[in-house]
């Protein structure tokens, strides 16, 4: 309401200074022209009384609805008129310097491509463009394997067999949700890069899709290859990322128990942005499974911390004994129980009848509208609507909730 009441009022003040430079012209070619001068106009105005008035009163009528507009502003956001006043929004934008160095030239849809994150995480890399909670446009290529050390993709349009998968998005002003478009083959792409200290790839990168795509990419490509982020060769703990979180954990349990023997499970998915988080993690600390409450808590100066942690550096290691010669005993082949493959026979009918089998395990869904939808299932509503939750590479998450007559497809990704 209190836009409306300002733009309202600006729209009647123009039309009454327009209406009064038509008047000025009425009167006289040389008082027109001279009307467009701020001093001439006011002498004008003292000169010409009884024909500026109407237009006067009418730029009058529009000092109320913004006086009105500009109060009701101020009073539930002041900052906001603040900012408005002080009239920084003219000035240009300032771009922080960027962590990468991304050299890539191209268009996605259509449309330039310039993004300002990149990062390959789980075996998907991720191009991003936009700050906001959905990317104004993005690249995702899906690769076979988690690659572990430098990473070699050739692949041609002919080329047959397991490919990277590879999806554009974007979002169109118009839209709210963004639109996705994915193929497996009749692509050509060329990744060459290698690892950066202290976790970064960077390298050469090469993509062109089918002309219908209107997708090409191409230049020199640097990435992050986890969640973690450093300054002075140490991880930033004011990084919010559930990578930072795992850290801080890890180091705080090797420093509790004085043994770098500690195996941390996954801890799941956050929610930043968070001041605190209250967990119960597994941990396999010298051979022996644990489940421990740890309590977090992000401070202005150090980032993320265990409350409470007090414990000292973790001692340099110790030379280990000279093991001594015994005799050779028979070795008995230890059993590996493989975990149950949930992708066996997996399905949309298996998932309505049997939800909890599945919870918290990582899907793909396509739908008749052609959109992708790709998360953790979190279960079934009261309405019988499938949930899938998405960690974003910034901070948030997105829920996507799907009628299971819309889906055409379901995939699950892990075991």
């Amino acid at each position: 309401m209190d836009a409306l009441l300002i733009l309202g009022g600006l729209l009647l003040i123009l039309a009454g200074l327009v209406w009064l430079v038509m008047r000025a012209f009425a009167t006289s070619i040389l008082w027109g022209w001279a009307s467009l001068l701020p001093p001439f106009t006011l002498l004008y105005v003292l000169r010409h009384w009884r024909s500026a008035r109407p237009a006067l009163a009418l730029a009058g009528l529009g000092v109320i609805p913004l006086v009105v507009g500009l109060t009701l502003l101020a009073s539930h956001d002041a900052q906001r008129l603040a900012a408005i006043l002080s009239l920084e929004w003219l000035k240009p934008e300032v771009q922080a310097p960027s962590e990468l160095a991304i050299e890539l030239r191209g268009e996605l849809n259509g449309r330039p491509f310039a993004p300002q994150q990149a990062e390959l995480l789980d075996g998907v890399l991720s191009l991003r463009e936009g700050q906001d909670f959905f990317a104004q446009s993005e690249l995702l290529i899906r690769l076979p394997k988690v690659p572990q050390g430098p990473v070699r993709v050739d692949v041609l349009p002919s080329d047959k067999g397991v490919l990277p998968e590879v999806e554009i998005s974007w979002l169109l002003p118009e839209q709210e949700l963004p639109e996705a478009r994915r193929l497996s083959r009749g692509y050509t792409l060329h990744l060459d890069l290698q690892p950066v200290a202290p976790n970064k790839l960077a390298g050469d990168f090469h993509l062109v899709l089918p002309p219908n795509f209107k997708t090409t990419l191409s230049g020199k490509l640097e990435l992050f290859r986890n969640g973690l982020r450093y300054q002075g060769g140490n991880v930033d703990r004011q990084f919010d990322s559930v990578d930072t979180v795992t850290h801080v954990i890890q180091d705080y349990l090797e420093r509790r128990f004085a043994t770098s023997q500690v195996q941390l499970k996954p801890i799941g998915n956050l929610n930043f942005p968070l001041q605190s988080i209250d967990l119960n993690v597994q941990a396999q600390i010298n051979g022996e499974l644990q489940q421990l409450p740890i309590m977090l808590e992000k401070l202005d100066k150090r980032g993320w911390q265990v409350t409470a942690d007090s414990f000292p550096p973790l001692p340099s290691a110790i030379a280990p004994p000279v093991a001594q010669a015994t005799p050779a005993a028979a070795v008995v082949p230890e059993r590996v129980s493989r975990p149950l493959d949930r992708r066996v026979r997996f399905s949309l009918e298996g998932l309505l009848r049997s939800p909890s089998r599945y919870q918290n395990l990582s899907m793909r869904v396509l739908t008749e509208r052609g959109n992708t939808a790709e998360g953790r299932f979190q279960g079934i509503d009261q309405d019988g609507r499938i949930i899938l939750r998405q960690r974003m590479s910034g901070p948030g998450e997105v829920t996507y909730t799907l009628l299971p007559e819309e889906v055409t497809r379901i995939e699950l990704l892990e075991p």
